[in-house]
């Protein structure tokens, strides 16, 4: 099984997202397309995805198209700007954040209420 990867383009998808978080977490990943190291999260997310017993919607952010969008999360959530990020977004708060090669979806799942 393939990421399911929902792109994240709209401001309005972050107020959607957040509301829907009180029923489902949600995750959000924040990608430079040009940066090496994004790109090598991004795979390892996209290898380990299948194993990793996560049911959850994983939303895409290119943050070179959408730079707007992730100063808009940083400021929702109460986050730092990083890149490459993943974030677990609960009940409406950030609840995991992580970056570089710090993220690994085996703390994702034991984050998720």
């Amino acid at each position: 099984m393939s990421t399911p990867w929902l792109p994240l383009t709209q401001p309005e998808q972050l107020t959607d997202l957040a509301q829907a978080s009180h029923e489902q977490p949600v995750l959000i990943f924040k990608h430079s397309t040009t940066c090496s190291i994004s790109a090598a999260a991004k795979s390892k997310i996209e290898r380990q995805w299948a194993d990793s017993g996560l049911d959850l919607p994983i939303y895409y952010l290119d943050l070179l198209r959408f730079r707007p969008l992730s100063a808009q999360i940083a400021d929702q959530f109460s986050i730092r700007h990083e890149s490459p990020q993943l974030l677990l977004i609960q009940d409406g708060e950030c609840t995991y954040d992580a970056s570089h090669m710090g993220i690994r979806l085996s703390d994702v799942k034991t984050a998720v209420k």
